[in-house]
């Protein structure tokens, strides 16, 4: 029997935009049709975009998905198409139609429903009981939809109907762990099912979730067959052999760094990207303090946007030190960023002394080292406002998960890149980009003359921009210095919390893990330390609550994902 070949889109669908998304679907069977594919793939709620929330409780929304897909199916000819969308019938379905000759073939209803960390399936749709399977070129497909594939009944009762080949289609989203737990699932579906699988995801930013893509193809015994690049738009190519129920991908693009660093980069790059342009916005605006978070927020930002959208503001008081106006500047300079220098100074002393009547009789604290940060944030808005660029927020989880942030100062802006990763991750990404930036493994496009990275975005591969040898994307004095927020004289960090390897491994623990006090004590912390974090991590709910959203990228991200409530007698 001949191989089926078929075309996986990786692409991204955006949510909300159903016209948009059905004429990109049309444009990409239209191109697999020209490539000789029987079959073309579409991810999870191609139409809709994925995850559309409480679009799905509006008639008029769902009536125009089911328009769309109608006007798609009419349209379709000489090839297959699977795509997904919400489908109506008195309930709500997750669905994926097989659109061919001008008709709606046969539609699947997703079985499984997931209801967990950033998932709320249940709240929407129905689920479905039947597993579909179609003859396409004379291989029969089993087609099946996200959580369908990771329990065995769905995948089991495709491949009784006869399937020989399993199409999933998803909108999985990335974390650092999710590839290694993908691959594990879709190896035991294959050799239970006796079924090759053809594993397409959705790939790109959305409000607080980044999808990766890194669609896969497994042979029927198992074997991985094929990866692709992750953050990459790309329309995969791949034939499938009936008789051996094996995949052959054709020119699959692969990360030109598949490193942990790389991977993570190119999620919080993506979801900047996709955040700013999705909403239209002309650029971003960021307050450079010299010190690594807001560098390494800076360097993500013009690699996601080009320098020529980023503005970054240096606002000094008299406890900046000439380290950090030395590294902003140089950073600022290197990256080819327009940059301000707004000293503070004098408008902070105007608020301490319209306050200081009320402020008699009570000693200095740190309500004035948070007046500070508030001043930062009240220039940083009026830029914002004046600029039309948007203000991204640049703090850390490890300081939103015990507070060490300013409600109204620091934590003003309206995206957080690094809201979800931790300290010691902020290092690791730094040096990566670093040495991504010198090495020569990233893409060779052209940018501005003299010293200063390329403008531009990164290649399909999801490779970076190279900075020519001159300089380093974020300096190293930068990198290598103690943290401080310079909110008063000879300040670190480390003067309110635990050294930061310490402060981010019990905070894994207790906030990835679940563990109790009690077992992060009996696995080697120090008992007051551990009490003292979890104190402060309970007590800050409310901080985060009013925090700007930002690219979930670990297990349990604050937000959606951990739902902790405000006032709690828990302890």
């Amino acid at each position: 029997m001949a191989r089926l070949r078929l075309a996986l889109a990786q692409f991204d669908f955006a949510v909300g935009a159903v016209a948009a998304n059905a004429a990109k679907v049309a444009e990409l069977t239209a191109q697999a049709r020209a490539g000789g594919a029987a079959l073309v793939a579409f991810p999870e709620l191609t139409l809709s975009g994925y995850p559309p929330e409480d679009l799905l409780l509006r008639p008029s929304f769902l009536a125009a998905c089911d328009g769309q897909l109608r006007q798609l199916a009419a349209a379709t000819r000489g090839i297959a198409a699977v795509v997904g969308h919400p489908h109506s019938e008195g309930e709500v379905f997750n669905a994926a139609s097989l659109l061919r000759e001008g008709a709606i073939e046969l539609t699947a209803h997703k079985q499984v429903l997931p209801n967990y960390g950033v998932f709320d399936d249940k709240r929407y749709f129905r689920p479905g009981h039947d597993s579909a399977v179609a003859a396409i070129d004379g291989v029969r497909v089993g087609l099946l939809i996200c959580e369908d594939v990771w329990r065995p009944e769905p995948a089991a009762q495709a491949a009784a109907a006869g399937a020989e080949l399993l199409l999933v289609v998803n909108a999985s989203p990335w974390d650092g762990g999710k590839q290694a737990e993908r691959e594990a699932v879709l190896v035991a579906r294959a050799r239970e099912t006796g079924c090759a699988i053809a594993y397409l995801n959705l790939v790109g930013g959305q409000d607080e979730v980044v999808y990766d893509g890194a669609s896969l193809l497994v042979d029927a015994d198992g074997s991985i067959v094929a990866r692709a690049a992750a953050f990459a738009d790309a329309l995969l190519w791949a034939e499938f052999e009936p008789s051996s129920r094996r995949l052959f991908a054709q020119e699959w693009p692969v990360a030109a760094d598949p490193s942990g660093e790389a991977t993570l980069y190119a999620a919080l790059v993506r979801g900047i990207r996709d955040y700013i342009d999705k909403n239209r916005f002309a650029g971003v605006l960021l307050g450079l303090s010299g010190g690594i978070d807001s560098a390494l927020t800076l360097a993500l930002a013009v690699d996601a946007l080009g320098a020529s959208r980023v503005t970054a503001v240096m606002m000094p008081t008299r406890y900046t030190s000439a380290l950090s106006l030395d590294g902003a500047r140089a950073q600022a300079e290197q990256l080819g960023v327009e940059y301000h220098v707004i000293p503070i100074e004098a408008t902070y002393q105007s608020f301490v002394d319209a306050l200081t009547p009320a402020f008699a009789g009570r000693p200095a604290d740190t309500t004035e080292e948070n007046l500070q940060s508030r001043t930062r944030g009240v220039m940083l808005m009026a830029l914002s406002n004046k600029l039309g660029r948007l203000l991204l927020a640049t703090g850390n989880k490890s300081e939103m998960a015990v507070g060490y942030a300013t409600l109204y100062g620091d934590m003003c802006g309206a995206y957080a890149p690094l809201k979800d990763v931790y300290k010691t991750a902020v290092y690791r990404l730094s040096r990566w980009r670093n040495e991504a930036g010198v090495s020569g493994r990233s893409a060779g496009e052209s940018r501005d003359p003299g010293c200063g990275i390329r403008q531009g975005k990164p290649a399909q591969d999801g490779s970076l921009p190279r900075t020519p040898d001159c300089g380093f994307p974020i300096p190293h004095e930068v990198i290598e210095r103690a943290p401080s927020a310079e909110l008063r004289d000879n300040q670190t960090d480390q003067d309110s919390l635990p050294a930061y390897d310490e402060l981010d491994a019990i905070l894994a623990r207790f906030i990835e893990g679940e563990q109790s006090q009690v077992e992060i004590v009996a696995a080697g912390f120090d008992e007051q330390t551990v009490r003292k974090v979890v104190r402060l991590v309970l007590a800050n709910e409310f901080k985060r609550r009013q925090s700007a959203p930002g690219p979930r990228v670990t297990t349990r991200a604050f937000g959606r994902e951990r739902r902790y409530p405000i006032t709690s007698g828990w302890r």
